[in-house]
């Protein structure tokens, strides 16, 4: 009984996407941490921290239950808890709508309405606009609906000001354009399951040379854009520094990707892994860079 338990809980903590969840927590807290020049108010930080968690997860879980006949074609998804009905469609449904509810609760009495209403519209572009439409009808998919997913540096700044702030929308930008090169490089990994599934994603409608070349373009883009916070005088040397080492490295792990003519699966696997690691270093350097200049 406790051993069934244990598997149910796991379940329903995957339909939450916490690793996910997790990177849209991190960003969210360096947005809270830049939009101050003092220490972030403990109360704020707790309650947007678990507000926003409790509303990706429930957007998390609309993604599942969305997605649970595709993710059954799917190798990377088809032991997903609803794809083998595990988990019921029912059981989700109330799931994540008590996670969105309390979530959403929590932003609007102990933070501030405009952060709750901007975590509603993220929900509702990720959960309803990307999963539901874009996915399925058009290449640009992961470009147009990547806009939810960079949302989280903005909930935090709001949480803390109450404002929508142009610093907070840079994070954003940044984030929405490493979105494509992140995703993509994830997409020609598991090319073959999106063709089963029927999903039209940058490989399958272009082919694999055409998404890599893509890949590293908006690499560069995204190199240029992160200078932006050191342009505007937003942040400084150190921040300027680690954007371009970090950025010169992600460039050449792409270019590795764009030329190779073997392996290209691990190497692409290897370059989304990157990505990752780099957004997590990139906005670690915001924040060490902000500090720094707090403390100077």
């Amino acid at each position: 009984m406790n051993e069934n338990k244990i598997l149910l809980w796991k379940d329903y903590l995957t339909l939450c996407k916490a690793k996910v969840v997790a990177v849209m927590l991190i960003t969210s807290w360096v947005g809270m941490h830049l939009a101050t020049q003092t220490t972030v108010p403990w109360n704020i930080f707790i309650f947007a921290t678990i507000g926003i968690a409790l509303t990706g997860s429930s957007a998390a879980v609309i993604n599942h239950l969305v997605d649970r006949q595709i993710d059954a074609k799917m190798i990377r998804t088809l032991n997903r808890p609803l794809a083998n009905k595990r988990i019921s469609i029912q059981n989700a449904s109330v799931f994540s709508a008590c996670l969105g509810v309390i979530g959403l609760l929590v932003l609007t009495l102990c933070v501030n309405p405009l952060t709750a209403g901007l975590t509603f519209l993220t929900l509702l572009g990720y959960a309803v606009l990307y999963t539901l439409f874009l996915k399925r009808r058009t290449p640009q998919n992961i470009v147009i609906g990547g806009i939810a997913g960079a949302m989280p540096p903005l909930l935090g700044w709001t949480a803390i000001t109450n404002e929508i702030d142009a610093y907070a929308w840079l994070l954003v930008l940044i984030i929405f354009v490493w979105t494509p090169p992140h995703f993509w490089a994830l997409a020609i990994y598991r090319e073959q399951d999106y063709k089963k599934a029927n999903i039209p994603m940058l490989p399958i409608t272009h082919g694999i040379p055409f998404t890599k070349l893509y890949i590293v373009l908006y690499t560069i883009l995204l190199l240029l854009v992160t200078v932006l916070p050191y342009s505007v005088h937003m942040s400084g040397l150190i921040y300027l520094i680690s954007a371009l080492v970090l950025g010169t490295l992600f460039l050449a792990q792409t270019l590795i990707l764009y030329k190779a003519k073997s392996e290209t699966n691990r190497i692409a696997l290897k370059t989304f892994s990157f990505s990752i690691l780099y957004l997590l270093l990139l906005f670690s350097a915001l924040l060490i860079d902000h500090y720094a200049h707090i403390l100077a």
